[in-house]
């Protein structure tokens, strides 16, 4: 297990999902967790998916850590800019890990599912990369100006594969292949100050959300096998298991050597030797082991079989270039 006791860190959006889980995954490893999310609590009884502050609190305290929650909206840069100066003044500058991971264009996605980027209205864009792509660019300006003062630390921006694929809609495919580039080109300008920033891309992750879209789906006469590949939870990653990677990135040494890069959750796993929550380890969805039972079913109960060979990029990229479907 990592040892992060006495690392400071902010994980944006923790109310739930894979921010949760990767300020749990920080916990563990010891660190002082500063979280962010619009709601402290929450007593909605309209059935949506909702998570709190309070409730990630509590998770990253059982799980060993110092967590600190701050009520944020990240669509208002003040109250961004207000969230650092706070980490600043309690911290006596220090900051060593920014995780990039608010995103708030869910329900967006959700409302406009099935249709053409032209049959939506423009409003799609904003909210799916207003408080995404755009407040992780304001946090990572905030966050730096910290950390070029102690010349080092970390920044670590989720996207998906959804960078590459189209999944989801133009303006969410748009928005991920932004936030890799965006953590390409800041780190030309942070590398002289020894700090790093890496884009993150986490399987198939079995959030609150994704976990109700399988549920729904089981319903379902399932036929294509990559909807089977949800709806049976074959090869899903818990949100921890983004948090456990994330913590050994911040306590390795040798971190520098990634910046710049996109690095994929499930294969830095098995070079850091971690396992998820129930101690199996996830496939990269570029490796044969999931490419081949994905697309064939039948041979998921025999996938341990099957080498876990990478797909080259130069070739996950043309075949993403000619087919417009994952």
């Amino acid at each position: 297990m990592t040892n992060l006791e006495g690392k400071v860190t902010l994980v944006t959006g923790a109310t739930r999902g894979i921010g949760k889980g990767i300020a749990i995954g920080l916990g563990e490893a010891g660190a002082t967790v500063y979280i962010t999310g619009r709601s402290l609590s929450n007593s909605d009884a309209s059935g949506e998916i909702l998570g709190n502050l309070n409730d990630t609190q509590t998770a990253v305290e059982q799980a060993g850590g110092i967590c600190i929650p701050v009520q944020v909206d990240h669509s208002d840069d003040e109250q961004v800019r207000l969230l650092f100066e706070r980490i600043q003044d309690e911290q006596n500058g220090q900051l060593d890990l920014l995780v990039n991971n608010v995103f708030s264009g869910v329900q967006a996605l959700r409302d406009t599912q099935g249709q053409s980027f032209w049959e939506c209205e423009p409003s799609l864009w904003d909210a799916t990369n207003n408080v995404g792509l755009r407040s992780h660019y304001i946090a990572s300006i905030f966050a730096a100006r910290m950390m070029v003062k102690r010349q080092q630390g970390l920044i670590c921006t989720i996207s998906s594969w959804g960078g590459m694929y189209q999944i989801f809609s133009a303006a969410y495919g748009t928005g991920k292949a932004a936030c890799d580039r965006l953590a390409a080109d800041m780190s030309v300008e942070l590398k002289p100050h020894n700090i790093a920033s890496v884009s993150i891309w986490p399987g198939i992750v079995g959030t609150e959300l994704f976990s109700r879209l399988a549920d729904d789906m089981a319903t379902q006469n399932i036929t294509e096998p990559q909807n089977s590949v949800i709806a049976e939870r074959y090869n899903w990653e818990t949100p921890l298991f983004t948090g456990r990677v994330i913590a050994a990135l911040t306590g390795d040494a040798n971190v520098m050597r990634r910046t710049g890069k996109v690095q994929i959750v499930a294969e830095l796993a098995q070079q850091y030797r971690i396992v998820d929550q129930e101690g199996n380890v996830p496939a990269s969805l570029r490796s044969l082991k999931f490419i081949i039972p994905a697309a064939l079913p039948g041979l998921r109960k025999s996938s341990w079989l099957i080498p876990d060979i990478k797909v080259p990029w130069s070739l996950l990229l043309l075949t993403a270039l000619k087919s417009p479907q994952t």
